[in-house]
């Protein structure tokens, strides 16, 4: 197991995986069950999926395709997408799932992060935040797939979802995502070290290299992955895949 977990992030859109790029265009990737089969043999160790349409559909999370997915998988799983109160949150880790995620409905009612930290364990609860660069430079939080903007800064959000009782932050670039440039070192750092709970990068990963520079330079805590472990490379073809460990190791020393 490596020291510092990296953790393939699949984005589900209606019952299928495809992967974003900026939180736009979107390219099939395959079936969920399918894609979770060869993250077992790649003996991954932790597995996060995110439902990109829930939220904005107004519905609940597709549970038929979770428990597909927490049947095949046998590593720890986190979801994202349509959970707005304690009973959706129950029944996702009833299905398998260790780790809820927040994204969009904490700013409508905040005490939905507290209430489900009471309820289950800070442990259990990652708040995600999706970050987008103004035209001056600076930072602004948004929600609904990268539609809305919120308005408040990364940082001060970053502080608030923490007093709140969020056990973990999932941090995301829009503009570095999908692009294989890196990671947003600037912006993963100074949430890393505005908070005492763990910061997961994601967004922008396009080598190891890029890994070791957001967990050494920004104070990552864990890794996301999406277009690493779904393509070949970038521009190229469909495939599953998972980075050389040992390779890993050697950016992470």
């Amino acid at each position: 197991m490596l020291k510092i977990r990296i953790i393939p992030c699949l984005l589900l859109r209606n019952e299928s995986l495809v992967k974003t790029v900026q939180f736009n265009k979107f390219g099939y990737i395959g079936d969920p069950a399918n894609t979770c089969r060869i993250f077992n043999e790649l003996e991954v160790d932790e597995l996060t999926f995110l439902d990109i349409t829930a939220s904005r559909e107004k519905r609940t999370p597709n549970f038929k395709i979770l428990e597909e997915i927490a049947n095949e998988c046998f590593m720890p799983l986190s979801y994202g997408g349509g959970i707005r109160d304690i009973k959706t949150a129950e029944k996702i880790f009833q299905t398998g799932f260790e780790k809820i995620i927040l994204n969009s409905y904490p700013f409508e009612n905040p005490e939905i992060i507290t209430d489900l930290a009471k309820a289950f364990g800070s442990q259990s609860v990652i708040v995600a935040i999706d970050v987008k660069k103004s035209l001056l430079g600076g930072y602004h939080v948004y929600s609904l797939s990268g539609t809305v903007n919120r308005k408040r800064h990364p940082v001060e959000w970053a502080k608030e979802v923490a007093m709140r009782g969020a056990g973990e932050i999932l941090l995301t670039s829009i503009d570095r995502e999908g692009t294989w440039k890196g990671f947003d070192i600037e912006l993963t750092a100074d949430v890393a070290q505005a908070v005492k709970i763990p910061v997961i990068a994601n967004g922008g990963a396009g080598n190891v290299v890029h890994i070791g520079d957001v967990v050494k330079k920004g104070h990552a805590s864990a890794v996301a992955l999406g277009s690493m472990v779904v393509y070949q490379g970038k521009d190229l073809g469909v495939l599953v895949n998972f980075p050389d460990r040992d390779e890993l190791e050697n950016v992470l020393r």
